[in-house]
């Protein structure tokens, strides 16, 4: 019987058939080496505090921090990404507790470094964290000041570089941030250090389990902005985040970052096909504590839905992502 011309000849499905096959062909591939797991920092000693609506991640006192991060070393995870959470008895009105040497972020820096010298740390560099009112920077006549508050940001910076941090990453969204930051660092001679800039961060409904992980949810005490719209991007904005990129890379920033994740990997494209620069992505808390809802309800496979959640960043441009996945990843796909 001739079937001639009655079939393609091109069969999509024939690189499919076999795992090695898909394998040999695959576009992207993933590993421990991509990711970057963000950790959180609290008071006290031989503190491992769950976060209520983060399931499975803790925050953690300095003391410990070098062990909670020794398994990721182990796994080939490269660097984490430090935040911590300050009492309200610690904060106040200016944030001025980021300024001092021996805040949550610098003893946990420098105690992970001497224990794992080998491994990346990431710092958090903005003012939410604390200051009593939950906002990214200093308040004068109920507006975030950018210039006041970029001063605070340089000093930030320069202490958690001398307390062992490689890389800072303003979170702020403040302008000129980046580039006041490079000098800062320069002159001090900490020419090494990078500087991974939130450089498209959008003012985004997925922060909330992020906020009750650092407390840093907008207070009320005194008339505040009840939100943060006017630092943070707009949601509906595209072309703008390309500005904000190219404004960081003129500055210094080395690695730009867009967050958050998976709703913005639109961005993400974008941003590394027209710049070509180390591009990172944050796949951010309300991700995750979707993805986590979805597992324990049993609605959701986790390693499919976490591998397959982590390889979308990848297929989209990114050289890496922050996910509080990282762990789980780096173990599944030690796994094979």
């Amino acid at each position: 019987m001739n079937f001639a011309g009655s079939f393609p000849t091109t069969r999509m499905r024939r690189n499919r058939r076999d795992a090695w096959n898909r394998a040999l062909v695959a576009e992207n591939t993933l590993s421990a080496a991509d990711l970057i797991w963000p950790i959180f920092l609290t008071e006290g000693e031989g503190q491992r505090v769950e976060v209520p609506s983060m399931p499975g991640v803790f925050r953690v006192s300095p003391d410990i921090a070098a062990e909670h991060v020794a398994e990721a070393v182990a796994l080939g995870i490269p660097a984490v990404a430090l935040f911590p959470y300050t009492p309200m008895e610690h904060r106040d009105e200016d944030g001025t507790g980021a300024l001092h040497p021996d805040n949550l972020t610098c003893r946990a820096a420098r105690a992970m470094k001497a224990a794992h010298p080998g491994l990346g740390l990431i710092s958090d560099v903005a003012l939410d964290t604390y200051t009593t009112h939950g906002h990214d920077g200093v308040l004068r006549d109920g507006q975030v000041h950018n210039e006041e508050t970029v001063e605070i940001l340089c000093r930030m910076a320069l202490l958690q570089a001398e307390a062992g941090v490689d890389v800072v990453a303003p979170s702020d969204m403040m302008d000129g941030r980046i580039g006041t930051i490079r000098a800062a660092l320069d002159a001090r001679g900490l020419i090494h250090t990078r500087i991974m800039s939130y450089a498209a961060k959008y003012a985004s409904g997925f922060y909330a389990p992020f906020r009750d992980a650092v407390g840093s949810e907008i207070g009320s005490g005194k008339p505040v902005l009840s939100d943060k719209k006017t630092y943070q991007m707009d949601p509906a904005n595209s072309d703008e985040a390309l500005r904000e990129v190219a404004l960081d890379i003129a500055e210094g920033a080395d690695m730009v970052m867009v967050k958050p994740g998976l709703p913005y990997l639109d961005i993400v494209h974008r941003v590394r096909s027209t710049f070509g620069v180390p591009t990172f992505a944050y796949h951010v808390s309300g991700e995750y504590s979707m993805l986590m809802a979805a597992v324990q309800r049993g609605w959701l496979n986790y390693d499919r839905a976490m591998m397959e959640a982590l390889m979308c960043f990848k297929r989209a441009g990114c050289n890496g992502v922050l996910t509080y996945l990282a762990v789980d990843a780096a173990r599944r796909l030690k796994a094979g």
